[in-house]
């Protein structure tokens, strides 16, 4: 596809209230990452879960542009990233781009988090990054086998059948609000934590030429997310893991990933779901504050 000139910023601007730039980072391989950016303090950059984009972090980061400078990212050929033929959109591309993004712009005392996938790429980048990362909030990290697939049973059907190898591209161009309204539900305690407006946005990006083959490729590739966290012992900076009582991983998981970690604290948020920066914004923002050495109190 042609990549946009301009970089979509019709659904960021009504959140942000016309506050902050809607922009583009032209990588070195000639694709281009959307990224929000706005505030002022250290950098505070943000990662979203699987299948939404930066606008899934509307309810948090107004709480924190005026204590850090933010930076929300589209992962590759999510959101309004540039789509990339043939692309894998494999652990080692999404956390790649993470790391480019970071070096790019030249971030330091950087606090990165992310929530589901976005928090298993916050963990892995953070080994490349030491040098620019002071510490990172992992919340709800992707990190273990079908996940999506513990939400529901809707949820369970999709997602194993996207991942099928004949059946699953049919599957993955079926997605229309319904579909993708009743996957996401199973990632909440309150399934009216999802705005309608954001699944409309989230459809109008997923509507781009060749979107359902990034979004299979992405769910065919969480594997590697499973499997790179032999990696977590190498991480150096400070980290806060933080799961919702309801979250898809179970227990056992948890634990085994607080032990990898050498400079690791954990903390259980209570009465939520997978998506916490939906169903639980303030304390996201108290916790990335927390773990950021601020404020404690939003």
């Amino acid at each position: 596809m042609q990549p946009n000139q301009v970089p979509e910023q019709r659904y960021t601007m009504t959140w942000s209230g016309g506050q902050g730039e809607v922009k583009f980072l032209r990588r070195s391989d000639g694709s281009r990452l959307r990224y929000f950016t706005t505030g002022t303090g250290p950098p505070l950059v943000v990662l979203h879960t699987v299948r939404t984009q930066l606008d899934y972090f509307q309810r948090v980061l107004p709480a924190l542009w005026d204590q850090f400078t933010v930076y929300a990212l589209d992962l590759p050929g999510m959101g309004w990233s540039d789509i990339v033929a043939g692309a894998r959109y494999d652990e080692p591309e999404l956390c790649g781009a993470v790391v480019e993004f970071i070096t790019a712009l030249g971030l330091r005392e950087v606090t990165l988090a992310g929530e589901s996938m976005g928090g298993a790429i916050s963990l892995l980048a953070s080994i490349e990054l030491t040098d620019n990362v002071r510490n990172v909030v992992a919340f709800n990290a992707y990190d273990y086998p079908s996940g999506l697939e513990r939400g529901n049973w809707f949820a369970r059907l999709i997602g194993t059948a996207a991942r099928l190898p004949g059946s699953g591209p049919i599957v993955a161009r079926m997605e229309n609000r319904m579909i993708l309204r009743a996957v996401l539900r199973g990632g909440f305690v309150d399934g009216s934590a999802l705005p309608e407006d954001l699944l409309r946005e989230l459809r109008r990006s997923g509507r781009r030429p060749g979107y359902p083959t990034v979004n299979r490729a992405i769910m065919r590739n969480l594997k590697g997310f499973v499997n790179a966290r032999s990696r977590y012992a190498q991480i150096s900076v400070p980290v806060t893991l933080v799961y919702t009582e309801h979250d898809w991983s179970r227990v056992a998981e948890r634990e085994q990933v607080a032990r990898r970690l050498t400079n690791g604290q954990t903390i259980t948020v209570p009465g939520a779901g997978h998506f916490s920066a939906l169903e639980r914004p303030t304390e996201m923002v108290r916790i990335i504050r927390q773990g950021a050495g601020g404020t404690a109190n939003p």
